[in-house]
Order: structure tokens, then C-alpha cells, then sequence
């Protein structure tokens, strides 16, 4: 029986069409859909560029300064399904996740229809700079937003043993400053010292630290090393006691890890929403004056 020659094509290797199709279907069904709007955008002003000229005023700068309003105001209509979250679900408005997914690409593609309604070159006149740079604001924020959301959840739970709610920052706070000074009334004084110059003003309150955006475990683990430095100083039964103010410790910085970056997805809506609703101002504004003039 012959054998089988090593140039003989390997039916299990997949063809470079084949490896296309299958990194083609890999891609979300939303992720698809915007890059073949985006290959749309750029085919038609593509034409555009070759038909005629590129102008805010043509009809063709018309057409994508009306469909990038009709997308901005759909990517605003997520925030509206947010807040009436029962009477989208009695109302059978559709999946949130749909309806997110359409915010994130239809707020993206609303930024390239901008850029194409000024032809991508710089706006003129004071409207026309705030809108365009507005736009960038918007959309880029947006997209710092949801990497941050992709981003701190995992970094929390990969690195911390607490699950904590950011709205209980405080009562748990108040809670472990209470359990440490009841400890201490019954330490002895090098404990006490030790604890009323070193941990006392830490567990007070929430403090933020930058460090726990680079080195979540790290941070705590550098901060909880002095009290290694004091045990070794102590008897046996002191030692027990410090170990429990180490936990105590130690679970508020913890705290202080999920306050810091809890704390920046909150600030990240004081960035994007209110920017968002400005440019929805001045686009309603704008669309009124060009078919009203």
C-alpha cells in the first residue's frame, strides 16, 4: 500500500478562508453588525467624496448629521430604560443588554457620522466647537466607562477577600473602629500605644489610595507588615490580641481598596452623564435651527 505523501493537502488544517469564517463568527453578533455599519459609512462617503463635495450643508452632510442625531438620541434612551427597569420588563421593552449593547455602538457610530458631517476636518463657529468636541467627550468617556466596569469588578474579586457594597462603606467602618477600641481596653500599653499612633486615625474613616489601582494586595500587604515589627516584642497573649487587631486592620483596607475603586465608577457618571445631556441639548438645538432656517 503506498504511503501517503507528506505533500498531500491536510484536510484538518484549516484554510485561510476557513480560519476568516471562523474568526468572523467568533465576533459578538453586535460587535459584527457595527463593523459592517462602519465599512457602510465609509463606502458612502467614500462616494460621497467622489460625487460631490464634502459639505455640513450638502445633502449628503445633512444625511449624517441626521442619523447621528437619530443615534444619539437611541444611545440616550438606554439611561431612560435604566431607570423605568419594571415597566421595561412588564412593557416587553427588550433585553438591557440589548439595549446597552445598541449604546455602545450606536454612541460609537454616532461620533464617526459627526466626523463625517464636518467632512473630519475641525467645526466652525462657537455651537459647532462645542458639539464636536462634546461628541469626543462623550464617546470617549463612555469607553473609559466601560473598560472600568470590565476592569475594577475583576481586580476587586481577584485580589480581596471581602465583598463589600458601596453604600455600607461607612457602617462597616464605624463597625470595625468600635471592635478595635473595645479590644484595646483590654491590652496592655506598649498594645495600646502602638495601636492610638499607628491604626487609630486609619480606621476612622475611608481613605482612598492610588496604590490600589496598580497593586491591590500589595498596598495592604506593604501597611500590615509593622505590625510583624511589634509582635515580636510582645508575650504570647498580647500577640493574640494584636493578631485580632491585624484582622481588624486588615479588613479595612480592604475597605479602603473596594471605596477607592467603587468610587471611581461613580465618579465616571459625574464625567459621561452630564456632558451627555449638554450634547443632547445642543444637538436638538442645532437639528431645530438647520430645518427651521
Amino acid at each position: 500500500m503506498p504511503e501517503k505523501s507528506s505533500l498531500a493537502p491536510d484536510k484538518k488544517k484549516p484554510t485561510p478562508r476557513r480560519r476568516l469564517s471562523q474568526l468572523w463568527r467568533a465576533i459578538p453578533k453586535e460587535a459584527r453588525l457595527f463593523l459592517i455599519a462602519l465599512a457602510a459609512c465609509g463606502l458612502v462617503f467614500i462616494v460621497n467624496a467622489v460625487v460631490s463635495d464634502i459639505a455640513p450643508q450638502s445633502l449628503w452632510g445633512i444625511s449624517y448629521g441626521t442619523a447621528a442625531a437619530v443615534l444619539m438620541l437611541g444611545a440616550a434612551l438606554f439611561s431612560m430604560r435604566r431607570r423605568l427597569a419594571q415597566t421595561a420588563l412588564r412593557q416587553r421593552w427588550g433585553a438591557a443588554q440589548t439595549w446597552l449593547q445598541f449604546h455602545l455602538y450606536g454612541g460609537t457610530l454616532f461620533l464617526v457620522l459627526v466626523f463625517m458631517h464636518t467632512g473630519f476636518q475641525l467645526p466652525h463657529g462657537r455651537l459647532a466647537w462645542w458639539m464636536w468636541s462634546l461628541s469626543i467627550w462623550v464617546t470617549v468617556s463612555g469607553a473609559a466607562g466601560v473598560l472600568l466596569q470590565k476592569w475594577l469588578p475583576r481586580l476587586l474579586s481577584s485580589g480581596l477577600a471581602l465583598e463589600v457594597v458601596y453604600e455600607r462603606i461607612p457602617e462597616l467602618i464605624a463597625e470595625i473602629s468600635a471592635k478595635a477600641a473595645a479590644l484595646m481596653q483590654t491590652c496592655t500599653e506598649p498594645v495600646q500605644d502602638f495601636y492610638r499612633d499607628q491604626i487609630a486615625l486609619a480606621l476612622a474613616a475611608p481613605q482612598p489610595r492610588w496604590i490600589y489601582y496598580l497593586d491591590i494586595t500589595g498596598g495592604i500587604q506593604a501597611r500590615v507588615k509593622k505590625f510583624e515589627y511589634v509582635r515580636r516584642l510582645l508575650p504570647a497573649e498580647e500577640q493574640h490580641k494584636l493578631y485580632e487587631l491585624e484582622s481588624y486592620y486588615r479588613a479595612k483596607l480592604e475597605i479602603d481598596a473596594h471605596f477607592t475603586l467603587q468610587r471611581a465608577l461613580r465618579w465616571w457618571l459625574y464625567l459621561h452623564v452630564p456632558a451627555s445631556l449638554v450634547l443632547l441639548v445642543l444637538v436638538a438645538l442645532h437639528v431645530f435651527a438647520v430645518w427651521y432656517y
